[in-house]
């Protein structure tokens, strides 16, 4: 028979990672926030599959894409505290939010960012330009389609509708998937919560399929997100994306393509 768990140690822990991580350090005075430290911090922020870079960006995004921006400041906060995420980082992490979970939430993780930077007395990080040089429209999208290629691991769509030439080509993986001030790996999990709100099958099947078939991500790791992820998303959306997890890592270990 197993040893019983005691409650008191699991409020102790969780207490203590809510103060390391930039969250509240008050007693708790509703259940909800009572559920923060015993189980939220005390729980899953705990759990050792996942690094806690990778968790700051799911928490941060996910948290922005809610419209929740007082937990997407605390995640902010926690992060440069920590120096787990650079202030530059955090800035291209809010523009990719913009582009998979809309600028509207992008803008909530960029304002939190620049409140956290100025109470912390943080210079302005220095980014580079959407684009720096001029451009023929037809080799942006070669570019883009190589770039859907090189980060998809599939072949992209035509530039025949506005959404892929004007959209996906042009800007999503003709510019902002080749910048340099955030790594492949960081961008996947800020798409994964993107792609997860928004309930879209394919979307949601072939970054999951892309983020374990490319090695950023593995099976474990990716089950951990989901359950990141389900704080702020839900359990209904978790459950969505931990069934594309279990069907395409069953197709990676496979060695099988992504299949629309």
């Amino acid at each position: 028979m197993s040893a019983l768990l005691d409650p008191a140690e699991r409020t102790a822990r969780g207490a203590r990672l809510q103060a390391e991580l930039g969250g509240a350090t008050t007693e708790p005075a509703t259940p909800v926030e009572a559920s923060w430290r015993d189980y939220i911090y005390a729980e899953i922020w705990s759990r050792p599959a996942l690094d806690l870079r990778a968790r700051f960006l799911i928490a941060m995004s996910s948290a922005a894409t809610a419209g929740d921006a007082a937990a997407t400041e605390t995640y902010v906060r926690g992060a440069l505290a920590g120096d787990l995420i650079s202030l530059a980082e955090l800035r291209e992490a809010a523009l990719h939010v913009a582009v998979y979970s809309g600028w509207s939430s992008g803008g909530i993780l960029d304002a939190a960012v620049t409140r956290v930077a100025d109470a912390m007395g943080l210079a302005a990080a220095v980014f580079a330009p959407i684009r720096a040089e001029p451009w023929d429209a037809t080799a942006r999208h070669e570019v883009g389609a190589a770039s859907f290629k090189e980060h998809m691991l599939f072949g992209g769509p035509p530039p025949k509708t506005a959404y892929f030439e004007g959209g996906i080509l042009n800007f999503v993986f003709g510019e902002m998937w080749n910048r340099a001030g955030l790594d492949e790996r960081s961008r996947r999990w800020l798409t994964l919560v993107g792609v997860g709100f928004s309930g879209a099958s394919t979307p949601i099947r072939s970054h999951v399929w892309s983020a374990m078939a490319s090695g950023n991500a593995s099976r474990a790791e990716m089950e951990e997100f989901v359950l990141q992820y389900a704080v702020h998303a839900g359990w209904p959306r978790g459950s969505v994306m931990q069934g594309a997890v279990l069907e395409q890592a069953a197709r990676v270990e496979k060695n099988l393509p992504f299949e629309a």
